[in-house]
């Protein structure tokens, strides 16, 4: 159960982060939901947002959405999966390595990714990677920018 939970609190991490980090550049989910806004407000204004429903309604709308719309869709819904698939690695490729140094880490607010990263060169070859893959070192940019 503990390791559903870490696993579920970096994925969490990794999701809001990726979104910090590139605050700059919209997302192609940001892209999508601002492309794809005149099919949202005629086909899924009433749609209460969660849990997935506002996607899902666009896809019941499929043959009424743009082109566009359905494309940066399918952009967002492809690159969240990687991002997925990556912290899911980052969770097997770092569990000793969480274990070993961030056992005692309370979860929330970027704590555990601040952790790995303060560990960086203590940690194995493979989770470094992992961390790379995933991208964690916004959480030491976003420290910064909260120091200044």
């Amino acid at each position: 159960m503990k390791r559903a939970t870490l696993l579920l609190t970096v994925l969490s991490l990794a999701v809001l982060g990726a979104a910090g980090a590139v605050a700059q550049e919209a997302t192609p989910l940001e892209k999508a939901v601002e492309v794809c806004q005149p099919e949202i407000e005629s086909y899924c204004s009433q749609v209460t947002l969660g849990g997935g429903r506002l996607l899902a309604c666009l896809y019941a709308h499929e043959d009424k959405i743009s082109g566009r719309c359905s494309w940066l869709l399918y952009e967002g819904i492809t690159e969240l999966q990687q991002l997925v698939a990556a912290v899911t690695d980052l969770t097997e490729e770092c569990w000793d390595d969480l274990e070993k140094h961030c056992k005692d880490v309370e979860m929330g607010k970027g704590r555990i990714g601040t952790c790995l990263l303060e560990h960086r060169d203590e940690v194995s070859e493979s989770c470094s990677q992992a961390i790379d893959d995933v991208g964690l070192e916004w959480v030491e940019e976003e420290e910064e920018k909260e120091k200044e």
